[in-house]
């Protein structure tokens, strides 16, 4: 691959509550650090919801001498209001790219599923239950498809108007994208178990398709939660989470931590995506400060099991690794770092 990348996140934001409450700029910076110099990423996908919050993080990624790729992330939210989020971040990311270089932008992911006016429901669950649904997909997989398209074609004439760079968008299969508009093509790609025989052969024959018109392809998601069993779920690995008003409470059953099975599932994919010749890869995620690790609480209270970051996060205590930071890394960590360290 030409760029080794991780996601970043900044804090998703639901109906006006963010996802990460601690975002001190000493953290932001100190762990984007790590990344480079630890984790040996040459390309950081920062997200989040909060535009202020990515230009910060974003800032930092550059100043390390990242490649950055800008992505807000709309989540519930109308076409306007996911209108007005990419005019204010498209604007934040062609400053960035004036001082600091090579940005790409990401006009949001997984719209489909994430924001209303594209299926049917009035939530993501909503939308989610709709989908396990294989004969209400095929009813509607064609108007979603023009929905994405009609979107995305407003969507980049805004951002094209205020930024630069290059420009992509963050897929699912549901959304049928034309990618004529776009200078990256992406995708989000989760080895689930329906799947695992063939995978890699079926990635690779996708690569070639026309329909990726000959640019480059990023894969903008991947990973696995960190329970027994979570990589056969893939995508879905969130799903054994209860959720509160406030957020994440608790798991909906006794799941065995699997360090091991996270971390393979990572470098299982990486050899995939290598081989069939993707531009860059960006492993989700970093960290989950939503989904924190209780090792002295009730099974069912430790999130960090459902949590796709590669270090697990602490809400009462600091880690040891790395003295004055709220986390331990996983194996998945070592993993992703190994393969990124190579010539």
């Amino acid at each position: 691959m030409r760029a080794r990348g991780i996601t970043y996140d900044t804090g998703f934001v639901r109906h006006g509550v963010n996802s990460r409450r601690r975002f001190e700029p000493d953290l932001v910076e100190r762990e984007l650090r790590i990344i480079r110099d630890d984790l040996h990423c040459t390309a950081v996908r920062v997200t989040g919801g909060d535009p202020e919050r990515i230009d910060v993080a974003a800032a930092f990624a550059a100043d390390l001498g990242l490649e950055v790729w800008f992505s807000p992330y709309p989540l519930e939210m109308t076409a306007a209001e996911t209108l007005s989020l990419f005019a204010d971040c498209a604007e934040r990311a062609e400053r960035l790219r004036r001082r600091n270089g090579e940005v790409v932008f990401v006009t949001g992911a997984e719209l489909s599923i994430m924001n209303p006016g594209f299926l049917p429901g009035d939530t993501v669950e909503e939308r989610l239950g709709l989908l396990g649904d294989p004969s209400r997909v095929r009813e509607v997989i064609g108007e979603v498809g023009a929905r994405v398209n009609d979107f995305l074609g407003t969507a980049v004439a805004l951002v094209r108007e205020r930024f630069g760079g290059k420009i992509t968008y963050a897929s699912v299969p549901l959304d049928r994208v034309d990618w004529t508009p776009f200078d990256i093509v992406s995708m989000d790609v989760y080895r689930s178990a329906e799947i695992a025989e063939t995978f890699a052969q079926t990635f690779a024959e996708g690569m070639r398709s026309p329909v990726l018109q000959g640019k480059p392809v990023a894969i903008t998601e991947f990973g696995s939660a960190t329970y027994r069993g979570a990589g056969d779920r893939g995508a879905h690995g969130l799903e054994i989470v209860e959720y509160g008003a406030d957020g994440p409470v608790r798991l909906n059953g006794d799941y065995a931590r699997d360090e091991a099975g996270q971390a393979a599932y990572l470098r299982e994919s990486l050899e995939v995506f290598d081989g069939a010749g993707v531009d860059v890869a960006f492993v989700f995620i970093f960290a989950l400060y939503d989904h924190p690790h209780r090792p002295d609480g009730k099974a069912r209270d430790d999130l960090d099991l459902a949590s796709y970051g590669i270090v697990k996060v602490f809400e009462d205590r600091l880690g040891d690794t790395y003295p004055g930071l709220p986390w331990e890394p996983k194996a998945a960590f070592a993993a992703v770092a190994d393969c990124y360290d190579q010539p």
